[in-house]
């Protein structure tokens, strides 16, 4: 059994996929960096000095020992206080949409890359025809009176 978790690991395939995954991870994380620390900031300058995180709605009741701020979404979420948290949804649903428009165009090029790749297979061999390719003459009289037996014609005399 081992044997064969160690070939399944090696092979290809699998190794690929972990390196997609952490490298996935990767710029996941520099995409929620990008995001938190300079484009929900502007996003916030330009409606008025907005802070999205602390977007909420305060479904339960706030702890009597609780002295915290009560506009601090991390702080009463970390005192137990159950809440709606859809100012980080605000700020997740960006990174989704940043992630998924750096996927799209990446896409977008593998494809025309590959496009352009099959177009000059096609033409390459649209090019050359099968007159152009030399041909053995006792192949051509045997493909000759293959043709004639299919038809019914009599055979050519030689």
């Amino acid at each position: 059994m081992i044997t064969q978790f160690k070939k399944f690991i090696a092979r290809g395939n699998v190794l690929d996929l972990a390196v997609g995954v952490i490298i996935g991870a990767s710029f996941g994380r520099i995409v929620t960096s990008l995001n938190e620390s300079m484009i929900m900031p502007v996003i916030g300058w330009v409606f008025g000095d907005i802070d999205f995180s602390n977007w909420f709605i305060r479904l339960g009741e706030i702890p009597a020992d609780y002295d915290g701020s009560l506009t601090n979404y991390a702080e009463l979420k970390e005192a137990g206080v159950a809440m709606i948290g859809y100012g980080d949804f605000i700020t997740q649903t960006v990174d989704f949409f940043i992630i998924a428009l750096a996927l799209f165009f990446i896409i977008r090029s593998v494809n025309r890359v590959l496009d352009e790749m099959q177009e000059k297979a096609k033409n390459s061999e649209n090019s050359s025809t099968e007159e152009d390719i030399p041909t053995d003459p006792q192949l051509d009289v045997l493909k000759q009176i293959l043709a004639e037996m299919r038809t019914g014609k009599e055979p050519v005399k030689l």
